[in-house]
């Protein structure tokens, strides 16, 4: 199971829903320089940071030996709740990219498409059934993993709201730097690409958010007041957390991974039409050191703590 794109959203289930199943679930190890420069190789230039991090990620499940490598196609959930089209067509973009490298791997996938009746809970049962499970099994096996990762991202939310909590109650002068990082997960919670951030922030005495870590149903629902076009699922709920925890924050950070398509609309979006809280955008590629990202984090704390001060009318 690669580490990278969305099994920073779903692998708890991925990984409990095989387990159920009776199979050893192999993680490689998280990415680093050696990472991207292999899934580069393997990439065209048009496939965005996070794309050339999974080929990164496969091409090191291979090398250690495994069976196959788990790809699911994802459309989306409805008709506002679509993935971007990467996700779509990862199977085939990985199984081709391995072919013309010479190290064939078995993909492992299935597709998830509810606007074209192709349900989770289908798929996830059909897939149980290649393996060999009975109905029973499968149904058992996938209820597992969603409780699994309801849980999880339940008790995540929680945390954030705790702390939320905690902060209000301390008087203003004792209260830390509050920065939102919005950044689909696979970018904020990856440690070569997110984690250079989340370290900086917090070496600074920045108190972190994660747009991400709210209850996603709650941002769903409060992004419509946002926008009731935008068609990405994920963007939607980092859009909806944003206006949650506006009154909460003193700035905002905007992750994207070069050329993130979705990205590029809605952060375009949040910069126009969201006011009152200074935003940082951070785009990073394949080219992009660490140091640049640290200096530019460092001035926009500075930016936020004079203004904290008084020094700066607030827009």
């Amino acid at each position: 199971m690669p580490r990278a794109l969305l099994y920073y959203r779903y692998g708890i289930a991925w990984r409990t829903f095989f387990e159920q199943l009776g199979r050893d679930v192999v993680l490689d190890e998280p990415s680093d320089r050696g990472t991207l420069e292999v899934g580069d190789r393997l990439s065209v230039d048009e496939c965005c940071l996070a794309s050339k991090l999974f080929l990164g990620h496969v091409s090191a499940l291979i090398d250690a030996g495994v069976d196959a490598v788990f790809v699911p196609s994802l459309m989306g959930y409805g008709r506002f709740d679509t993935f971007c089209t990467k996700f779509q067509a990862l199977p085939d973009l990985a199984a081709n990219a391995f072919a013309v490298a010479g190290k064939p791997v078995r993909i492992i996938s299935l597709r998830i498409d509810e606007l074209r009746g192709e349900t989770e809970e289908a798929a996830f049962k059909g897939l149980a059934a290649r393996f060999g499970a009975s109905r029973k099994e499968a149904a058992r096996a996938y209820k597992a993993a969603r409780t699994a990762q309801r849980s999880y991202d339940e008790a995540m939310a929680r945390e954030q709201e705790k702390l939320v909590k905690s902060l209000g109650k301390l008087p203003a002068a004792e209260r830390p730097l509050t920065i939102l990082v919005a950044a689909h997960p696979y970018v904020s919670h990856d440690p070569f690409v997110g984690g250079v951030v989340e370290d900086a922030l917090r070496d600074l005495g920045a108190c972190v958010l994660f747009a991400d870590e709210t209850d996603r149903a709650r941002a769903l629902k409060r992004s419509y007041e946002f926008s009731h076009s935008i068609p990405w699922m994920v963007n939607r709920e980092l859009i909806g957390s944003i206006l949650m925890l506006h009154e909460h924050i003193d700035g905002i950070v905007l992750m994207s991974a070069y050329p993130c398509g979705p990205d590029s609309m809605a952060d375009d979006a949040i910069e126009r039409c969201i006011k009152g809280k200074p935003i940082l955008t951070l785009t990073v590629d394949a080219q992009a050191g660490t140091a640049g990202v640290e200096t530019r984090v460092e001035s926009f704390v500075d930016i936020l703590s004079y203004q904290k001060k008084g020094g700066y009318l607030n827009a």
